[in-house]
């Protein structure tokens, strides 16, 4: 397999629709009559920035992956229903939803998304799935916009959206769900304060897709990840640090919190390389505002580390 280089990803930019190499599970398909070619993963990053604080130049965290025109939503930035519609995907194609972890991030719109997703098209059962206490979160969130929800009820016919939420909670390691499109299986993670906070694998047809959520590097995560066709990785860019810490008025709690929690440029390069995995992709970028650092910069710093095909994220790239 052809490695991604510097100059391409340069040439590439922010309109990158697929990075510039055909990956195996393609190539293997291509080879194969029609009839017996597998179904075709998308994976779309819908958001890419890191914290919670909205930012001009990345939505916030959210990835989705498509299989037979079936949406499968991995966390709930702001935003992540108006990044569907940009994706070019039906919002009633979501048919699970599932959460890392819950900081604002990457929950903000759980409950917004399947409401404005209901109050387009949505009309059957979405299950849900994520740490303690999402039931409890959807069963409020619900409460929260009664009102609404009556009002749409009874003057545009449609079905109450508290029978189509069905939250499972998580607590531990293991297989989440499985259809016919997808096995999902999740695997502890590292992320003080919040526990607990989980990575997903996605054994689709024709590929294998980690989604690492927020961690610091975890054993765990290696382990979920080996021989997958793509992870997507959080990452930070350590000698930016400061300069975006120096923008906060809680500079020291802050500070800690980023080296506690969360996987440094050099660090996900090595547990790319320990998972095996065929290629790698940069995403929840910390800094990911201010200061703004260039595609270059995210790249050369993980590729000492890392052999393999990398790709530094943006918003709405599919792959």
């Amino acid at each position: 397999m052809q490695h991604m280089t510097r100059r391409n990803i340069l040439r590439a930019g922010a309109t990158l629709a697929a990075a510039p190499f055909l990956p195996a599970w393609a190539a293997d398909d291509a080879a194969k009559p029609a009839s017996e070619a597998k179904p075709k993963s998308r994976l779309i990053l819908l958001g890419t920035a890191g914290g919670p604080t909205p930012k001009p130049n990345r939505a916030a965290p959210a990835q989705v992956i498509v299989v037979n025109n079936t949406s499968y939503v991995i966390d709930c930035g702001n935003g992540v229903a108006r990044q569907m519609i940009l994706a070019k995907l039906k919002l009633a194609s979501i048919r699970n939803v599932f959460l890392t972890h819950h900081h604002s991030d990457h929950n903000a719109d759980y409950g917004n998304l399947l409401l404005l997703a209901w109050a387009t098209d949505l009309a059957r059962r979405v299950d849900t799935y994520g740490p303690p206490p999402l039931a409890e979160m959807t069963a409020q969130f619900l409460a929260l916009n009664d009102y609404d929800i009556r009002t749409r009820i009874a003057d545009e016919g449609r079905p109450p959206l508290k029978d189509l939420i069905v939250p499972h909670e998580i607590s531990a390691g293991g297989l989440v769900m499985q259809d016919d499109n997808v096995k999902v299986s999740a695997a502890l993670v590292e992320h003080p304060p919040v526990e607990p906070a989980f990575a997903y694998r996605f054994d689709c047809p024709d590929r294998s897709i980690v989604i690492s959520g927020d961690t610091r590097p975890s054993q765990n995560l290696v382990k979920l990840a080996q021989g997958a066709d793509v992870l997507v990785h959080e990452v930070m860019h350590l000698p930016s640090l400061e300069q975006l810490i120096a923008t906060e008025p809680n500079a020291k709690t802050l500070r800690e919190h980023l080296l506690a929690s969360h996987t440094t440029t050099e660090q996900v390069g090595r547990i790319a390389t320990e998972a095996g995995v065929k290629t790698l992709v940069l995403s929840h970028f910390v800094p990911g505002g201010y200061p703004f650092l260039k595609d270059e910069v995210w790249f050369d710093a993980v590729r000492p580390y890392y052999s393999g095909n990398l790709v530094v994220g943006h918003d709405l790239l599919e792959l």
